[in-house]
């Protein structure tokens, strides 16, 4: 698929954006959610857009919704407080929309991949959870990431939580220095996955190979949701998370 190296954008008519890859992360000022990796940024102020929000499709069709057909918005519809419908998080700006049923997608959410490949097992997204997740022990609402031995799970939900935890500095216009920082207090999945089991993550049987795997998966699965599939943030945060 060819990539637009410049565009112009309607909510940013006054300068042409360019496409860059960034491992410092930003927050995108259309769907006003975090990003990294590809993003369209204007070189003359301070405005950046996910690939995905900068060059979002007018409608959208998603396999967990057969019935819906979601358009996309630059703000979301009426005066109440919205949800995506994926992680739970308010929707404050760009959001694909389906009038008939009246669900909210972020555009990052709408393009999560169904399969992701840490390399060595794939995690799927779910609808639902089928048993609790990982970081928070529940099986509330909002899309998840499986495991294929189905026992380990994470809600996309959970995973932003632990970006903003980690990027506080973001909110307090730090420079860039501490950004990088703030990245190396990523919580330790490794941990969160031996009190949810017990203990038990360390000996061998299904338990234990999930236990192994959750650094790689990890790393997958906050590459796709910051919206870049390409895993490439591995290589800023990955030791982070295996510690």
């Amino acid at each position: 698929m060819k990539i637009d190296k410049e565009i112009s954008h309607p909510i940013h008519r006054q300068h042409k954006l360019k496409i860059e890859y960034t491992e410092i992360p930003f927050y995108c000022d259309g769907c006003k959610e975090p990003g990294i990796g590809l993003k369209y940024k204007c070189q003359k102020c301070e405005f950046d857009l996910h690939k995905a929000c900068a060059v979002a499709a007018p409608n959208i069709h998603h396999p967990f919704y057969n019935k819906c057909e979601f358009q996309f918005l630059y703000n979301p519809p009426g005066a109440a407080r919205r949800v995506c419908d994926a992680c739970r998080k308010d929707v404050l700006g760009f959001v694909y929309h389906c009038w008939k049923c009246d669900f909210d997608l972020h555009p990052c959410c709408a393009n999560l991949p169904q399969v992701l490949d840490d390399g060595e097992h794939n995690l799927y997204l779910c609808l639902k959870l089928s048993s609790p997740c990982h970081r928070c022990g529940g099986k509330g609402p909002g899309w998840s990431y499986r495991s294929d031995c189905k026992t380990y799970n994470l809600h996309v939900s959970c995973v932003k939580e632990l970006l903003v935890e980690s990027w506080q500095a973001m909110y307090l216009n730090v420079d860039k220095n501490k950004v990088r920082e703030m990245q190396t207090r990523i919580p330790s999945l490794k941990g969160t996955l031996k009190n949810h089991h017990g203990g038990r993550g360390r000996g061998g049987g299904k338990v234990g190979k999930c236990c192994q795997i959750a650094g790689g998966a990890v790393r997958v699965i906050v590459s796709a949701i910051l919206g870049d599939p390409t895993a490439l943030i591995g290589a800023v945060i990955g030791g982070f998370i295996s510690k």
